[in-house]
């Protein structure tokens, strides 16, 4: 027998049960039974002889990342006598090593600062500045692009899969030559609310911002997002992990782990329920699908663009997609003709989406199968296990159902702020809540519909792009007067970025003059890919402020 939604919650989160919740005030929910560290949650594979990380030729056992997370983690303390609360910072792609870093960091009490593996060394620059790193551990890209800022900055690196070493820079030394396999866990206290992660998100300044979370936090959200999978299973009869119809549950991972989704709902989630993770090191659609072909995939998590590049391989018919329970994810909104082609392009996979950022550790409200087919356009519930959302106007008031405002959130999975940023932090989170910078509403089925954003972003294939940040490298090149950046829809990226550009006189400049100028100072995946150029002044209000929805009609044609 299949429950109401609200029944499925209330079965899953009583007394007694594994997801039992406590406290009645709104946002002060919590799950009883979360692990009260991330030491805590990595401990428990220790000497697994289960299959943990497929890499490519790669098969790595629970136990195996063990000893590796052990033997690093004392290399961590004993070797560059990194303590509770010091700054460990990981620039590479989908790696083991990536994976093992991150929780031999947080094994310790040290922070764990992901670096966007796209920055480029002026973006790198800064954030190892800013969270002040004691060490950093990269890939060989990484390594060659950030070695001498991290230099400037006494920061030490440790090296991964650099092959023939040679002569090292100074200040690098290989992973092989640092980690010593044997070796013991240090004993260090770790506590539910001390800090464990920072993950930069673009910032409006220019800046990109370190959002800190603590253990409690993150911990709280992966287990809402397991409270969540059972909550959907009880409601729907059946299981949307796939484990019920064969397979073992098994994730792919296919989005950056230096992001908020790859890290905590995949990686987390496969590291505390003992799940395969099958690691891809770069996107590569019919490459996914061998992978789901060959390791029995049955959960699908990435953001809307590569469920899109899925479908339209050629070769997508080929392929045994049949053990996919759920296909979707998050990170952008997903246009209603793909839930369709997802619901009907494959045998049982059913199409999925989740709403949570960075500040949420992900977590939100989500959409999944038959709620999500008959309400393609909404992210799903508004009503979650421990994270309440409203609506509310511009004088922070929740405004009546149905009505149209910014997206507020409060729960235990919240970051507690920003690193070294009160004054953003103070914007943001006001009373225990999250100001999310989204524009929705709710229905009377309490299905939450997100319809634009309060900031001046564009979302790109699930990367924030703030337009400030863009316009400011833009300004730095003599030839620019005037100019606006702004997003234009996309059929697979969901948006891309665009500008207007007014010439100073006498300059003469081309879209990929720019563009060149702009790949220098700025990560690819925020340079414009649609350039317009005037001679006339901008249009603005009479505060002053461009008018983009003006250009946006004027030298773009946005229709989909």
């Amino acid at each position: 027998m299949t429950l109401t939604y609200a029944e499925a919650i209330a079965q899953v989160t009583a007394k007694g049960q594994l997801f039992e919740l406590a406290g009645e005030t709104p946002g002060e929910r919590f799950f009883v039974n979360a692990p009260a560290t991330l030491r805590d949650l990595f401990a428990g594979s220790r000497g697994s002889d289960d299959e943990f990380v497929i890499y490519e030729d790669e098969r790595w056992t629970f136990g195996e990342v063990m000893r590796h997370v052990d033997a690093l983690a004392a290399a961590l303390v004993n070797t560059y006598g990194v303590k509770k609360g010091d700054r460990v910072g990981i620039a590479m792609r989908n790696l083991p090593e990536w994976i093992i870093s991150f929780a031999a960091i947080l094994s310790v009490g040290a922070i764990s600062v992901s670096l966007n593996a796209w920055w480029t060394e002026a973006e790198l620059d800064y954030a190892i500045g800013d969270s002040g790193l004691s060490v950093l551990i990269a890939d060989p890209e990484r390594v060659e692009r950030a070695h001498a800022l991290a230099a400037a900055h006494n920061t030490a690196v440790i090296g991964v899969r650099l092959g023939e070493t040679g002569n090292l820079p100074e200040g690098v030394r290989a992973y092989e030559d640092v980690v010593t396999l044997g070796d013991a866990m240090p004993e260090v206290e770790v506590l539910p609310e001390d800090d464990a992660t920072i993950l930069y998100t673009s910032g409006t300044t220019g800046f990109p911002k370190g959002a800190v979370s603590t253990h409690r936090a993150v911990t709280q959200a992966l287990t809402a997002f397991w409270a969540n999978t059972t909550i959907q299973t009880a409601s729907k009869g059946a299981d949307v992990l796939g484990g019920g119809s064969g397979f073992s549950p098994c994730f792919i991972l296919i989005v950056p782990l230096f992001h908020v989704t790859g890290c905590v709902p995949v990686m987390l989630t496969c590291f505390g329920m003992k799940f395969k993770l099958v690691t891809m090191h770069k996107w590569d659609p019919e490459g996914a699908l061998k992978l789901i072909e060959a390791e029995r995939v049955t959960t699908f998590v990435g953001v809307p663009t590569q469920a899109w590049d899925l479908m339209e391989c050629p070769n997508f018919s080929q392929y045994d997609t049949s053990s996919l329970a759920t296909v979707g994810g998050g990170g952008a909104p997903a246009p209603a003709k793909l839930v369709d082609r997802v619901e009907k392009g494959f045998s049982r996979g059913r199409p999925n989406i989740g709403y949570g950022m960075t500040e949420t550790n992900a977590f939100g409200p989500s959409n999944v199968g038959d709620d999500y087919v008959n309400h393609p356009t909404s992210t799903g519930r508004a009503r979650t296990t421990i994270l309440d959302v409203e609506i509310r106007d511009e004088s922070g008031n929740p405004v009546p159902t149905g009505t149209r405002g910014e997206i507020w959130m409060k729960g235990p999975n919240l970051i507690r702020g920003y690193w070294n940023k009160p004054e953003a932090t103070a914007e943001t989170i006001v009373d225990g809540w999250l100001a999310s910078g989204d524009l929705g509403r709710i229905d009377e089925e309490g299905f939450l519909y997100i319809e634009d954003r309060a900031k001046d972003m564009v979302l790109r294939a699930g990367e924030n792009v703030y337009c400030a940040e863009v316009e400011g490298a833009i300004y730095e090149n003599p030839g620019i007067y005037e100019a606006a950046v702004f997003g234009v829809p996309h059929e697979r990226l969901g948006e891309e970025v665009a500008c207007v550009v007014v010439p100073r006189e006498g300059a003469t400049l081309t879209a990929e003059d720019l563009q060149s100028f702009l790949k220098e100072r700025v990560a690819n995946f925020k340079v414009p890919t649609r350039i317009a150029f005037t001679d006339e002044r901008l249009p603005r209000n009479p505060q002053g402020k461009v008018l983009k929805r003006t250009l946006r009609e004027e030298f773009f044609d946005t229709d989909l």
